[in-house]
């Protein structure tokens, strides 16, 4: 039996408003960055933390609790955050292109989660790593898989399009998510 077209009309519509919807919750058209409560005072307090062990050559694997270690009212890192400033590390996460529809970035946010960013609210400052890729920029298939990112960490703040991002990574090595 063949259905009206008067009846698939609607569906195709309401197909294509959910299609459209689904679109513009990942595309961020508007890239100016947001005004963050608390964003002066974190960023100030940012500016003082002294960079240490820049010569370090271990490379010492965070973990996301260990960034939340920053206290994001007050801008003050934890003793193990003050440590780790200026050395090198490998931390977890997934990757969020600063542009729009971009196949290889040379500089993006790492998140903890699969989809932050992209919904409102983004995560808080303490859980997002602004990355800047040495080199070449990062070429990959799939932006929903993890990966390992390597490289020089700092407190420090970056205003990003998806609101304040309290850590900087300059990355050596991406790599595939792969159980430590």
């Amino acid at each position: 039996m063949k259905a009206p077209r008067r009846l698939l009309r609607p569906v195709v519509y309401g197909l294509i408003a959910v299609a459209a919807a689904i679109g513009l919750s990942v595309r961020r058209p508007n890239l100016q960055a947001r005004d963050v409560p608390g964003a002066a005072a974190l960023s100030s307090q940012l500016a003082n933390a002294p960079a240490i062990a820049a010569n370090d050559a271990a490379v010492h694997t965070l973990d996301w609790r260990t960034l939340a270690g920053l206290d994001v009212r007050t801008g003050t890192p934890n003793d193990v955050l003050r440590q780790l400033n200026g050395r090198l590390v490998r931390i977890p996460g997934y990757i969020v292109p600063l542009d729009d529809f971009a196949e290889a970035v040379s500089e993006f946010l790492l998140v903890p989660y699969f989809g932050a960013c992209i919904h409102t609210p983004p995560p808080p400052p303490n859980q997002m790593v602004h990355v800047r890729v040495t080199g070449d920029s990062h070429k990959s298939a799939n932006w929903m898989q993890p990966v390992w990112i390597e490289g020089r960490f700092a407190i420090r703040a970056v205003t990003s399009p998806y609101g304040l991002v309290a850590f900087q990574l300059q990355a050596t090595a991406i790599t595939p998510y792969t159980e430590p």
